[in-house]
């Protein structure tokens, strides 16, 4: 990765879009970066999309990303993560859960939902790690888990370590008790745990 790591989380409202996107801040800062973020929801609480920028190094002027310079796209929902393809470089990844979620704009006619989103996303040449977050937080019992799901799902794809970022997703819930502690800790490697076996079917 470059000097700056650009990464850019996208999804439908009510994912957790925004929350995970503030999560690999506190982990950058953690390390001692400047980290710069920024939000765009369309409708966010009903349901619409969501685009979150985060950017982070030794200086940060601009939290936006600038189109073909994204190293990692994180896609809540399969759609939107083809809809934000040329946001990546060359050579870049994304790494996106199957789930297809309706968004609003497609209701109002303002966007027709792909036949097979995955398909579309490969045909750009960008790497893409494609799995199942949200049946996995449904077997975990909980489908907010989802958020922790994802943020297990990048955790090797970061200039840092895998434990900075878990460290900071426990400490959001370590006031709930360690029952909450502890879900949220097997979500972040069940997340792991797919990307790994997703990019070893890829290899």
């Amino acid at each position: 990765m470059s000097a700056t790591t650009n990464i850019l989380v996208v999804g439908i409202g009510g994912q957790g879009v925004m929350t995970a996107t503030e999560i690999l801040a506190e982990a950058a800062i953690a390390l001692g970066h400047d980290a710069k973020k920024t939000e765009v929801a369309g409708m966010a609480q009903r349901g619409g999309v969501v685009s979150s920028h985060l950017r982070f190094g030794e200086k940060v002027l601009s939290p936006q990303i600038t189109p073909g310079t994204a190293d990692v796209l994180l896609g809540f929902e399969s759609a939107e993560a083809m809809r934000w393809q040329h946001m990546l470089k060359r050579g870049g990844i994304t790494l996106m859960n199957t789930a297809r979620l309706v968004p609003p704009v497609v209701e109002l006619g303002l966007f027709d939902y792909p036949d097979d989103p995955l398909a579309e996303i490969r045909k750009s040449g960008n790497k893409v790690v494609a799995f199942d977050a949200t049946t996995i937080a449904q077997e975990l019992g909980d489908i907010r888990l989802g958020n922790t799901v994802m943020l297990g799902a990048i955790a090797d794809h970061l200039p840092f370590g895998a434990e900075t970022l878990l460290a900071c997703v426990l400490q959001r819930f370590a006031r709930k008790g360690e029952k909450l502690v502890e879900l949220n800790r097997r979500a972040f490697e069940a997340g792991r745990a797919a990307v790994g076996a997703a990019e070893a079917a890829l290899a």
